[in-house]
């Protein structure tokens, strides 16, 4: 052997010789694993031309490290060294990250480290690392060690008395296999210069350690040797320009998985200490956008809506514990900001804006494979499981993408049937939307229905609905023009977060393992506010203020509110702050303008009771007429109603064109109607 290739082996075993590597050497034998991860920056301050050289000839020096790291297991645990037959050296780290578009030919076979977002996964498929051929002729077993992306045939048999060049057949028993596992790779939208697409790159990773730790839609950090392999056209040849792709030597993920990362001891005592602080609640409402002047209640919602109820499942059923928020208001009310804010802060956040959306973005797409196969792809619902998904200009986008949404909000899955592929996927995701009144501006004096374009049958799964109006007023229009021009002139937010974003997000996650219980005082709180709307409604021809599923929603909100403070039992507090957040909830959207009560068939059919009944004796008025002239004059219809009714003329009118628009009735001709 020469001294260089010795010195390497060395020099490695020594770096492997430091107490911490030592002891994650010991280790390997318990967990069963045969591969050791190294930090980079510790190589490099133990030996700073070895760490290069490992960058600059990664196959070569990857090679020395699993070596020396091996010996240095022999010493440790030699039973366990018999066992596997060599070690793999996974690094994490590195110095400097390499931008995913600035990857080229100069980088071909060294070591970088790349960030990015998984957008696609290949399941994991085995691939044979040692293929055993067996020689027809002398029966000799001869293994070949593959590379590449075909499976070679040995060209003669090894044996020394055969020596024939086949045939050959494949064995799969004495073959030895290895996982692998294709992933695509996207820019993060951070790291975009403007005007520009995002860049994807193939990502190979083979080792039953780093397949499957990755999952779309999460930020990934791969460190790995950059490879190129030139495409071939068939009956052509090889192409003369290459396709780059990253054999992944460590993979990392970072941040946005709440599962992934748990707080550190420090970090863990902050989040105790601040949830035994009385005012908790306050302070993270205050730390939530804290550049946004002023909309209190939206930020509390916010705050339920990121810690979210406990998810119940029932053997016949499954209750979803996350909740749903909608915001409605005038144009400069800061709506789309706190989207932003709330994708960026929430564990798995994702926005997305109406007019860009479809239906298989949000829920998943079916993509033809290159062998023809048929594969599901994952829209934004179902990335942002156990998530919160925003979805800005909710009411510009197109109906039929907007059914879309229905399954997911209620029932927590995506389905899909097309292409042969028949499946069900979680979408366990909160959902916060905004839109703009259909009008420009909210007008205060019609239904909540009429003032947005979205259909009732969304507006009901949603459990708090807030509208935002810009009224303006001296006083508070004085403050927001303070805080805007001071954030403009120095460049910073006016208002101090009191808890930091990062924080916050531990404090999120960590707060989703407390599954708060309701005790006896709040279950009565809420039980009787539900039977005192419920009961307002009882005498005959009011309208119904509530239905159970506001019940379910109060019940989250209480949830909520107490696993903010990590709390395990639902207080009588929680479930007063429950019911005062729903009732501002239902008076800014179901209060029945006609007689001020609050009317929930607002949210649920879209008019107000009072409505129906008039138009109920439009209806009965044109039977009754019907039945004597057959054909009903619209102005003795009118005439009618006036008299006998004492219905204004103007608002006559106005049930007849909605009566018409819908189809109840219509005009055989012109001046004339008729109950369909």
């Amino acid at each position: 052997m020469t001294l260089e290739t010795v010195e390497p082996t060395k020099r490695f075993q020594e770096f492997f010789k430091k107490e911490k590597y030592r002891q994650r050497i010991a280790q390997l034998a318990i967990t069963g694993k045969n591969s050791l991860t190294i930090d980079f920056e510790e190589l490099y301050g133990f030996d700073q031309a070895l760490s290069e050289l490992l960058l600059a000839k990664p196959e070569e020096y990857l090679q020395h490290a699993g070596k020396g790291a091996y010996e240095q297991l022999r010493i440790e645990d030699a039973e366990h060294a018999e066992k596997i037959e060599k070690l793999i050296v996974r690094v994490v780290k590195l110095l400097g990250k390499e931008q995913l578009r600035r990857l080229g030919s100069r980088n071909m076979s060294k070591l970088v480290m790349v960030e990015g977002i998984v957008v696609r996964a290949t399941p994991v498929r085995p691939m044979v690392q040692i293929a055993a051929f067996k020689c027809k002729r002398c029966g000799t077993m001869n293994q070949i060690e593959q590379t590449g992306q075909f499976l070679k045939a040995p060209s003669v048999c090894l044996a020394p008395d055969c020596g024939r060049d086949g045939p050959f057949e494949f064995s799969q028993e004495e073959s030895i296999f290895i996982d692998s596992q294709d992933l695509r790779l996207q820019e993060k939208p951070e790291d975009l210069p403007p005007g520009q697409l995002p860049r994807m790159l193939a990502v190979k990773l083979i080792g039953d350690e780093i397949v499957d730790v990755a999952r779309p839609g999460d930020h990934v950090s791969i460190v790995g040797i950059v490879r190129a392999f030139a495409p071939s056209l068939q009956g052509m040849g090889k192409l003369r320009t290459f396709i780059l792709q990253l054999d992944a030597n460590s993979i990392e993920v970072l941040g946005k998985e709440p599962e992934t990362s748990p707080p550190t001891p420090e970090e863990e005592a902050k989040i105790l200490a601040l949830s035994r602080d009385p005012l908790v609640h306050k302070k993270i409402m205050a730390s939530i956008a804290p550049s946004i002047f002023g909309l209190e209640h939206i930020k509390e919602a916010i705050m339920y809506l990121l810690f979210g109820g406990v998810s119940k499942s029932l053997p016949d059923m499954n209750v979803r514990g996350e909740m749903n928020a909608l915001i409605i208001g005038d144009p400069g009310t800061a709506k789309s900001q706190m989207l932003q804010y709330v994708s960026r802060i929430a564990p798995r956040g994702l926005y997305t804006s109406g007019r860009g959306t479809t239906a298989a973005g949000l829920t998943a797409a079916v993509v033809r494979e290159k062998g023809g196969s048929m594969s599901l792809e994952a829209g934004a619902l179902v990335l942002a499981d156990k998530g919160i998904a925003c979805i800005d200009e909710m009411d510009k986008m197109r109906p039929e993408d907007r059914v879309a949404i229905h399954e997911a909000m209620e029932q927590h899955t995506v389905s899909v049937a097309k292409g042969g592929i028949v499946a069900t996927l979680n979408a366990r995701t909160a959902v916060l939307a905004a839109a703009n009144p259909s009008l420009g501006r909210y007008e205060p004096n019609r239904t909540v229905a009429e003032n947005i374009s979205l259909p009732v049958t969304i507006l009901s799964r949603f459990d708090l609905i807030f509208v935002l109006r810009d009224v303006p007023n001296k006083e508070s229009d004085a403050k927001m023009s303070r805080h805007i021009l001071e954030i403009h002139r120095r460049g910073i937010s006016p208002v101090e977060a009191q808890v930091d974003a990062e924080l916050l997000r531990k404090y999120v996650s960590y707060a989703k393992s407390v599954k708060p219980e309701l005790n006896e005082e709040a279950l009565k709180r809420l039980s009787d506010f539900y039977l005192a709307m419920r009961s307002a409604s009882e005498s005959e021809g009011s309208p119904v203020a509530i239905t159970a599923r506001q019940l379910e929603s109060l019940c989250r909100v209480a949830e909520a509110r107490a696993r903010v403070a990590l709390r395990s039992t639902v207080t009588a507090e929680d479930a007063e702050a429950a019911i005062a957040i729903m009732k501002r909830s239902l008076e800014e959207v179901g209060i029945d303008m006609s007689n001020y009560k609050v009317d929930i068939d607002l949210i649920m059919t879209g008019r107000p009771k009072s409505i129906r009944d008039r138009l109920g004796i439009v209806i009965s008025t044109i039977m009754d007429m019907e039945k004597v002239t057959g054909i009903v004059e619209r102005d003795a219809l009118v005439n009618e109603l006036e008299t006998k009714h004492k219905i204004p003329k103007g608002e006559i009118e106005r049930m007849i064109s909605q009566l018409l628009r819908e189809g109840t009735i219509y005009e055989p001709r012109e001046g004339s109607l008729k109950k369909t």
